[in-house]
């Protein structure tokens, strides 16, 4: 069809001249490739020397560590278990003095509160011996843990058994008396029914003093 046009119309329709020729700025297609690929196996003598002079040693992770107390929070228990009854003789204890029946345990004390305290608020009952407040003596080996003047509670060792059984001193204790609800009843009760029944008030009377009651009448920890 377009050979029917006029001259001034093909000239319209004429192709365009070629593209100028340059170089290619990179390889032909033909010519081109990538650096060739190798294995580790040449690295793994620099590796080795590495290893050997870099001095790393390995840290526990945290569920190392877990077990690891774990295991050892076990051992020590079974080790407590075992060797503890062993070593456990209260008749070479300096510190335990006083006869038992005669003995108060006063739990839940203060930290301000002292002997003098303890004297003025039992003495009333009658004649005291002696009054031991438990401090801890082996609060230097744990830095990091607060340290307070004693651990809690106290002994109050009367001349005469009958000052201390039943609960008279504690319904002569004056109502604003700071030990009057905190006199652990567990070294007051003399029969094994009341022994019996203060086991379902352990956790929260002195554990110590109702094992030294079930001790000295002779009863075994496992029957209640």
């Amino acid at each position: 069809m377009t050979d029917k046009l006029p001259p001034n119309l093909l000239a319209l329709f004429a192709p365009r001249p070629p593209l100028r020729w340059v170089p290619a700025p990179d390889f032909p297609p033909e010519q081109r490739k990538t650096h060739s690929i190798a294995g580790l196996g040449g690295y793994l003598p620099a590796l080795v020397a590495y290893k050997d002079n870099d001095g790393y040693q390995p840290t526990e992770s945290w569920l190392q560590m877990r077990d690891r107390k774990k295991l050892e929070k076990k051992a020590q228990q079974e080790k407590m278990l075992t060797e503890g009854p062993l070593h456990y003789k209260p008749t070479e204890d300096p510190n335990i003095r006083g006869d038992p029946f005669k003995t108060l345990i006063v739990a839940r004390l203060s930290y301000e509160a002292n002997e003098h305290d303890l004297e003025k608020e039992f003495g009333r009952f009658g004649p005291v011996e002696r009054i031991r407040i438990v401090s801890d003596t082996h609060a230097h080996e744990r830095p990091n843990k607060k340290k307070k003047p004693h651990r809690g509670y106290a002994f109050v060792v009367f001349e005469r058994e009958k000052d201390m059984r039943g609960n008279t001193a504690i319904d002569l204790l004056p109502l604003d008396c700071p030990f009057r609800t905190f006199v652990s009843a567990t070294s007051m009760s003399l029969t094994r029914d009341l022994a019996l029944k203060l086991a379902y008030l352990i956790p929260f009377l002195l554990p110590f003093s109702f094992h030294l009651y079930l001790s000295r009448e002779g009863m075994d920890s496992d029957s209640w």
